[in-house]
């Protein structure tokens, strides 16, 4: 059973195939994205990062989940030598870069308590695999042409992990190197990272796309990720373990 709503300013797919998946499954998990939504947004005036960033709340009130994500968030700025960061180009307290993936595998954990093992979520192109597809197979999951969007250029086989890109193909220049707030990243156009699970994979997508073409370098040397990056000449560059994950025919 598979269902798909816009929420969070973008499509969010999820698909089970246990057998006996109840409908209230779905409302469960949805329900869970629009709670994200409303205490992270950016763009919301009464989610709690908009009252982080208007001196609204103190920091003894934060919610327990606001802690968890700038604890995290510490956490990735220090692995990415402070290409991660929760400051915008106008000095805000901005998570997004990271809370995505976070609700993402928060979603799937929910999935695994109640039973399920053979599911996937994507939510804006970050997925995260459990299991196998209906066809008992691993998930066959593509990643595009960011020169030409109805064009896949690899497709993955994938269970249990995470896949995550970040690029300015979509959304144009959102993710900026913060040690070089005023210059656009123009050498590469996108940026797909497979992790452990989708917190992993996105997390460091976000920070490793900051760092340019030295990005797909950074993610070579992390244990149990792959990634794949096409530059602004339409060349790509993977890491070492990345045909492993491609889909055999």
């Amino acid at each position: 059973m598979k269902q798909e709503r816009i929420m969070m300013g973008m499509p969010i797919s999820i698909e089970i195939v246990d057998l006996g998946v109840k409908e209230k499954v779905f409302e469960q998990v949805f329900n869970f994205f629009t709670y994200v939504d409303e205490k992270f947004s950016t763009y919301k005036i009464s989610s709690e990062t908009s009252q982080i960033n208007q001196g609204l709340i103190k920091e003894n009130d934060y919610s327990e989940d606001m802690k968890e994500v700038i604890k995290l968030s510490a956490e990735t700025m220090r692995q990415t030598n402070g290409f991660f960061t929760t400051t915008d180009v106008d000095g805000n307290f901005d998570p997004l870069g990271l809370v995505k993936g976070w609700a993402i595998n928060k979603a799937c954990l929910l999935l695994e308590k109640l039973g399920y093992k053979n599911f996937y979520i994507e939510a804006g192109g970050d997925i995260q695999t459990k299991g196998n597809n209906k066809d008992n197979k691993f998930w066959a999951v593509g990643i595009r042409n960011p020169f030409k969007l109805d064009e896949i250029i690899k497709v993955l086989s994938l269970s249990g992990q995470g896949i995550a890109t970040s690029g300015t193909y979509l959304r144009g220049q959102h993710i900026t190197n913060p040690f070089k707030l005023n210059s656009a990243i123009t050498e590469i156009v996108s940026l797909t990272v497979v992790g452990p699970n989708i917190y992993e994979a996105d997390r460091f997508a976000t920070a490793a796309f900051a760092m340019g073409k030295a990005g797909i370098h950074f993610i070579e040397n992390l244990t149990d990720f792959e990634g794949y990056v096409v530059d602004n000449f339409g060349v790509a560059t993977y890491t070492s373990g990345f045909e492993k994950l491609t889909f055999k025919v």
